[in-house]
């Protein structure tokens, strides 16, 4: 892990496999990310997180009674299939355009996010 990173924060290999999924995903669907840098971070971060201790992106903006359950069942795994059928992010990762709280961006750095997180 980089030593500027918290115990709490993602490694930084997952981290950037996170950020490029979201980016490439959000592209791919015609969705933006939250106008809000730091809601954006935050789920990139959880996703990274769970993909380090789980082994898979599951949402992180849900409470599992069995998170290895959950990874094995997949429908929460990111895109989880709300989003996958009816692109209803739950995270607030992905919003279409005319959600109120979509901002105008598909892209957010790796900096931005360490730095965000960080702070948490």
């Amino acid at each position: 892990m980089n030593p500027e990173t918290t115990p709490t924060q993602s490694s930084d290999k997952s981290l950037e496999a996170m950020r490029h999924f979201s980016e490439k995903y959000a592209k791919n669907t015609g969705t933006y990310f939250c106008v809000d840098a730091g809601v954006t971070a935050v789920v990139i971060e959880g996703l990274a997180k769970h993909k380090d201790e789980l082994g898979a992106p599951l949402c992180p903006c849900r409470h599992y009674e069995d998170k290895e359950a959950e990874v094995a069942a997949a429908y929460w795994n990111c895109p989880c299939v709300p989003m996958r059928e009816r692109k209803e992010c739950h995270c607030m990762l992905f919003l279409m355009p005319e959600n109120d709280f979509a901002g105008d961006k598909q892209e957010i750095t790796f900096e931005e996010v360490r730095t965000i997180t960080a702070q948490y």
